[in-house]
């Protein structure tokens, strides 16, 4: 009998004391619990918005806006090409592809060439090149490497404005002052120079060849310029200071550190100053002589693609020549497209993975 009451009092003892069931929770408890009351009458910013719908039509119809404005410049070159192919097919059927290899130009007998002006146009242009992208590396180089800050703004703002110079302009000041500066002064100077070599020889009257390429070398010099001077700017900084730390001077660290680095987008840039020489007219109409002539003298007339076009459209007279001038036409704009498309393409390889700079 002992036992079993010392068993019960281990039960007792060891058994837990269950907790009072609360038959209402506290009043703390269900307070929180329960759910925020909504306002019943909405703001009116959620009311404006309610009654704006989703705006899904208005972004679809810009989107549809910005595409057909993307387009359209693809259905302008298009429309540009087909009316030009169109409006040269009597001269494509008279002549073929000789038209390109042919040195005649008579519109009284109906008989046309190309080639002269293809001459012209690839001689001036390449002169021009040869003189302006050494200048234009030259200030490119200045400006991005040893310019001095406070100099920089001003020399830069100088050297885009020559782009911004309209070409009849450059015609203008070309036949009253480069043409007698050619004639009289360093007309004379390259004869007794470099006559030898053949190509200042012949009557100089200050129009030609020559004096169309210089003025072709100062319109595309800032273009030149400053395209070189952003693909030189998109150099990191690393690599300067990597060729530096090894102990190179100052002209080693561009030549190996920048303009290695650069050679692609500025050979790009080049290309589009040679896009831009290949199309000019006015100022090249003004001051070459306007003459279909192949010759080696760089003082002699001559003529391009683009000048003889501005000169004698008003004046064809009948349906193959007006053709004639219009393949012409089909034939700069094909090789205009080409080379910039090529330019552009350069550019892009150099520039695309350059990090935005704050100059």
């Amino acid at each position: 009998m002992s036992s079993t009451r010392m068993t019960d009092e281990r039960n007792t003892r060891s058994s837990p004391t269950a907790p009072p069931i609360l038959s209402n929770p506290p009043a703390s408890f269900a307070q929180d619990s329960a759910p925020p009351e909504v306002d019943a009458a909405p703001s009116a910013i959620r009311d404006f918005l309610r009654k704006r719908g989703s705006g899904r039509l208005a972004d679809n119809s810009f989107a549809a806006v910005m595409l057909l404005c993307a387009c359209s410049i693809f259905a302008i070159v298009l429309f540009i090409f087909g009316i030009l192919v169109i409006h040269s097919r009597p001269s494509l059927v008279q002549f073929g592809w000789k038209f390109f290899t042919r040195q005649a130009w008579d519109p009284v007998m109906g008989d046309f060439g190309a080639l002269p002006f293809i001459y012209g146009t690839l001689a001036t242009s390449l002169l021009a090149l040869c003189m302006a992208v050494p200048l234009a590396l030259g200030v490119a180089v200045f400006l991005t490497e040893l310019c001095p800050r406070p100099l920089r703004a001003p020399i830069s703002f100088l050297t885009e404005l020559l782009a911004a110079i309209p070409s009849v302009v450059y015609g203008l000041w070309a036949v009253f002052v480069l043409v007698p500066i050619m004639r009289d002064v360093l007309g004379p100077f390259l004869v007794k120079t470099l006559g030898w070599t053949g190509l200042f020889s012949g009557p100089n009257f200050g129009v030609g060849l020559l004096t169309a390429s210089i003025i072709l070398a100062i319109m595309i010099l800032p273009i030149i310029s400053s395209l070189t001077r952003d693909i030189m700017t998109a150099v990191p900084n690393s690599q300067r200071e990597a060729v530096l730390a090894l102990g190179a001077t100052r002209w080693e660290m561009i030549r190996i550190g920048v303009l290695r680095n650069s050679r692609i987008g500025i050979v790009g840039a080049i290309m589009l100053g040679l896009g831009r020489a290949l199309g000019e007219t006015m100022a090249v109409t003004m001051v070459i002589g306007n003459h279909p002539n192949i010759g080696k003298p760089l003082f002699a007339p001559a003529n391009t693609l683009a000048s003889v076009i501005a000169g004698e459209f008003s004046e064809a007279t009948g349906d193959l020549y007006l053709s004639a001038l219009i393949e012409i036409g089909l034939a700069l704009f094909l090789v205009t497209i080409v080379v910039n498309a090529i330019a552009r393409l350069m550019v892009w390889a150099v520039t695309r993975n350059a990090p935005a700079r704050v100059h």
